[in-house]
């Protein structure tokens, strides 16, 4: 095993030791949550094309989030890390480049996160059907 190798497995295994002991289960209702609001707006383009949202928007309850940015930044990265890998498993494309906004919200329900997800304003159907039609 390669010093990298080792390096990297530490690495893993400290983050997830860390998710573990701050939420329990709660990372990965998470990106449960991440991945039902991918799911139910899949929209069918054509055959064999399924686009989905390319924006998401997580808030967390003021705990939640202060827990969380004390042990780094690295959490919306993690979270889209783990959606990009979802998508991919269900060929799904996105309607532009993925971001997963992680914030703090007073006005979440429950107190602990809320997800919701958009396409980018910015980017138009008209554009993505014809730079699907490039990458053919």
């Amino acid at each position: 095993m390669s010093a990298l190798s080792a390096l990297e497995d530490a690495l893993e295994n400290r983050w997830e030791a860390l998710r573990a002991r701050l939420f329990g289960r709660e990372p990965v209702e998470l990106v449960d949550a991440l991945r039902r609001e991918c799911d139910s707006h899949a929209v069918v383009c054509g055959a064999g094309r399924v686009m989905v949202p390319n924006a998401y928007d997580v808030e967390l309850a003021g705990p939640v989030h202060d827990e969380l940015s004390r042990h780094g930044a690295g959490v919306g990265q993690a979270l889209t890390d783990r959606l990009a890998r979802h998508a991919a498993r269900h060929g799904y494309e996105w309607a532009g480049p993925l971001t997963v906004h992680v914030r703090r919200s007073a006005e979440v329900p429950g107190g602990r996160y809320r997800v919701a997800s958009t396409v980018m304003p910015h980017v138009s159907a008209d554009a993505f059907q014809r730079a699907g039609e490039r990458t053919r």
